[in-house]
């Protein structure tokens, strides 16, 4: 630490930094569940350079400014703001940042239409969602609790993109450094991690979690087998040899290996739960999300959750269809079922 001034937030970890020129800023979110996400700073000869940026809001912006003040930066210093992917925890104040201090910004192309998708006119979006609930068998009740939930058509002005296109493999312009992205979906189609070969680092955004399962959705914009996009994109960052991976929440991560095979583990689980709710007899994708284990019980997940749950247990069915294991029957609704054998 050079600097005992800490960001006027409660319940944050420390700005620190975790190695010579590398830093890491927690900025609070607006939610009661996770506290915080953090930002990475790179400083170089040129300015400071930054990974993610933290929610849109007043607190989260002073926050970010009193963690660069103990590196020694101000906003104005920012050089360039890479993003791990679209979320509004991780992308909201680029475009802020971006007019302050004439910072590119950059992020993965298929990240940048979903940016597309969500801004302005959302009715596409909702009338997707909609499809995607009856087609699992839910309820006219529950559809309409759960389209309540979604934002209303027009609710979002036209999205800040970025100037900068990151592709897999790319190495972003960071003076100094030897950054290297690596194309990860799952959490998002244009999620991206980043590694750092001189401390052996793996920025792994909301991709690898110490703690928790990042969301992994379906939905009508999310692609066509998202789950097993995930568990591909595991395999390739362990092919890294991480002596330590910084996330975008809760703590870093000591033992890379073995938290993915944790990740793996849990979808396996969940795999085997999918399997046997088809075999008690659970036909619909509704009924099917009822059997498996959530981090509550299924009847008190409500509204934005409770769409969030179906659209991950949509994710297993479809990456086991892709497998294999079970197939989708056309009817009113769909229903599911095991293949032979």
């Amino acid at each position: 630490m050079t600097s005992l001034t800490q960001p006027p937030s409660v319940d944050l970890p420390p700005v620190e930094r975790l190695r010579p020129g590398l830093w890491s800023i927690p900025v609070p979110l607006p939610s009661v569940g996770l506290r915080h996400v953090f930002v990475y700073l790179f400083e170089t000869d040129a300015g400071a350079y930054i990974v993610d940026a933290g929610w849109d809001t007043e607190e989260a912006f002073d926050a970010l400014s009193a963690g660069l003040a103990v590196a020694g930066y101000r906003i104005g210093d920012v050089r360039g703001v890479m993003a791990t992917h679209m979320h509004h925890d991780h992308y909201g104040l680029a475009k802020r940042i971006r007019d302050e201090s004439g910072a590119w910004v950059a992020l993965h192309p298929a990240d940048v239409e979903m940016l597309k998708r969500f801004a302005g006119d959302t009715s596409e979006l909702r009338a997707g969602m909609a499809r995607l609930l009856v087609r699992a068998g839910v309820s006219a009740d529950e559809i309409a609790t759960m389209t309540r939930a979604l934002p209303p058509a027009g609710a979002f002005p036209a999205p800040a993109l970025p100037d900068v296109l990151i592709e897999d493999g790319d190495r972003p312009d960071v003076p100094g450094w030897d950054l290297r992205a690596i194309w990860t979906p799952g959490h998002s189609p244009g999620h991206l991690c980043f590694w750092e070969p001189a401390n052996q680092l793996l920025l792994s955004g909301d991709h690898v979690l110490p703690r928790i399962t990042p969301n992994i959705p379906f939905s009508p914009v999310e692609g066509d087998d998202p789950l097993g996009d995930y568990l591909a994109s595991l395999d390739k960052v362990g092919a890294y040899p991480a002596q330590e991976a910084l996330p975008a929440h809760e703590y870093r991560i000591a033992n890379l290996p073995a938290r993915l095979a944790e990740l793996r583990a849990h979808h396996d689980q969940r795999f085997g739960e999918i399997i046997t709710a088809i075999r008690d007899g659970a036909t619909t994708a509704w009924a099917i999300c009822q059997r498996m284990t959530w981090s509550r019980p299924w009847h008190d997940v409500e509204g934005f959750m409770k769409r969030a749950a179906l659209a991950e247990g949509f994710a297993h069915l479809r990456a086991l269809e892709h497998r294999g294991v079970v197939r989708e029957l056309d009817g009113d609704p769909p229903t599911w079922e095991l293949t032979a054998g």
